[in-house]
């Protein structure tokens, strides 16, 4: 610091004295001031070496403990916290392989039953020969396989990630599905009416590969087709009032669509035929007959429920000219496990088993293709809404998985029903009469899982998303 010529004003005790010039903060101090203003600085020097060697003892000390560098620590919690989760994952891994070979050995289980009847019935009807041998040999062998087989369950690695993920992959779709509660309506919905954009009391439905849906309009006496996510349908069969001539229908219960022949079969309930509809030309199939519920195989065989007779036909496809194959029912009106009482919609699987809605026995029969008596596979338990119970069902599925879906009419919902399960779950419906399902008659699925339901006495189709 360099001694001032003249009196200057001190920075600090503010008055006119000699002063001296701080180099560092460019300031005056008179002589007592720049002591203190010295001691200040001195201080913080001071400061400034002990937070000095206390750094240098800091790297000292990472330099012979790295370990515990806060990097390190938020590395072992991540540590720590992934662990943690690998654990939950395993254990949720392992609960649903868990379930995913439980419902396989459950799936068996209800095959081998099948499979024991069926050599039963052999023995005690002693028709053994060469095709049944073969069909017994080659049932026994796919599910042996089924029971052997690793593939089905596998575990899928993704080895794109730091830690290797794993997932539980299953060749079958699972067995919980669920769909949302709140329905879109996809066709009808605008009141009891004849307009396009209207049904009344819908029936039998049928959803192809496009998402197309056909609707037996019953009251209107025609089937009409909604195109995928359109306000109004167009009439493809009827529609020419209530009557039998050849272009008329009279209260149409169900429809299907034969895509190989480009056909559209019909079941005509009123007129007790079934007809077949193509390029607006129409053939009577069969005659006489007091059909309901129709379905049609891989095979191209047409199945016919028969009211009248308590009964379900099959036809050979183009052979109609004869009086048919009985393959459910047949032993007049009851509730044996041989009878059938008002038989309604039907569903064949691709093992052609035949489920039928025994309407008036509030019951669905699974009949095996040459069975001589059914099996009962929902409701057997008289009328009621308990979850063991149904109330005049009318319409019946079956998934990919054996499970049977019925439309409880009474109860006003949907129910899921696992062969050989004592009682079934809701899966839409069930709140009552009312908005939401109103005596619902028709079901069907399409390729992505969403549920489709004839919400017959709301004059509309429901269609309930699959949750994913």
């Amino acid at each position: 610091m360099a001694m001032a010529n003249n009196k200057t004003l001190c920075y600090t005790c503010n008055e006119e004295k000699i002063t001296f010039h701080c180099k560092g903060c460019s300031k005056e101090f008179c002589l007592t001031d720049l002591t203190e203003h010295c001691e200040i600085l001195t201080s913080e020097l001071h400061s400034i070496t002990y937070q000095y060697n206390e750094f240098q003892q800091t790297i000292n000390e990472q330099k012979q403990n790295p370990h515990n560098h806060l990097l390190i620590e938020q590395i072992d919690q991540w540590e720590i916290e992934s662990i943690d989760k690998i654990q939950q994952k395993a254990k949720e891994y392992r609960e649903n392989v868990t379930k995913s070979f439980q419902a396989c050995i459950n799936d068996i289980e209800m095959k081998f039953k099948d499979f024991d009847e069926q050599i039963k019935q052999i023995q005690k009807e002693n028709e053994c020969n060469e095709i049944s041998l073969d069909y017994l040999r080659n049932q026994l062998k796919e599910m042996t396989e089924e029971l052997n087989n690793p593939s089905k369950i596998f575990i899928k690695e993704d080895s794109q990630s730091f830690i290797n993920e794993i997932s539980i992959i299953s060749s079958k779709k699972s067995n919980f599905n669920e769909w949302k509660q709140n329905a879109i309506t996809v066709a009808g919905g605008n009141g009891y009416g004849q307009q396009l954009n209207q049904c009344s009391y819908p029936e039998g439905i049928f959803i192809d590969e496009k998402k197309n849906i056909f609707v037996a309009d019953g009251h209107n006496h025609r089937i009409v087709e909604w195109k995928y996510n359109t306000k109004e349908g167009q009439i493809i069969a009827g529609g020419n009032g209530q009557g039998n001539r050849m272009n008329q229908l009279n209260g149409p219960t169900d429809v299907i669509i034969d895509e190989q022949n480009n056909s559209i079969i019909i079941a005509d309930h009123g007129n007790k035929r079934v007809i077949q509809w193509k390029n607006q030309n129409q053939q009577i199939l069969i005659h006489n007959i007091d059909c309901y519920g129709l379905a049609m195989d891989k095979h191209g065989f047409l199945y016919v429920s028969d009211q009248g007779k308590n009964e379900v036909r099959r036809w050979k496809m183009g052979e109609y000219n004869n009086e048919g194959t009985v393959v459910a029912g047949g032993n007049g009106k009851g509730n044996q496990l041989n009878q059938l009482n008002y038989p309604g919609f039907v569903f064949v699987d691709k093992e052609q088993s035949v489920y039928v809605l025994d309407f008036h026995n509030n019951r669905v029969m699974k009949w095996r293709k040459g069975a001589k008596e059914g099996r009962i596979v929902a409701g057997g338990n008289g009328q009621g809404g308990n979850l063991n119970q149904l109330s005049y069902p009318t319409g019946v599925i079956v998934d990919d998985l054996g499970q049977i879906y019925v439309a409880d009419w009474g109860n006003h919902r949907v129910i899921r029903w696992c062969e050989g399960q004592e009682q079934g779950e809701i899966v839409v419906g069930g709140n009552g009469q009312g908005n939401q399902l109103d005596g619902p008659r028709g079901l069907s699925f399409d390729d992505e899982g969403n549920l489709y339901v004839a919400d017959c006495c709301n004059h509309r189709i429901e269609k309930f998303e699959i949750v994913l």
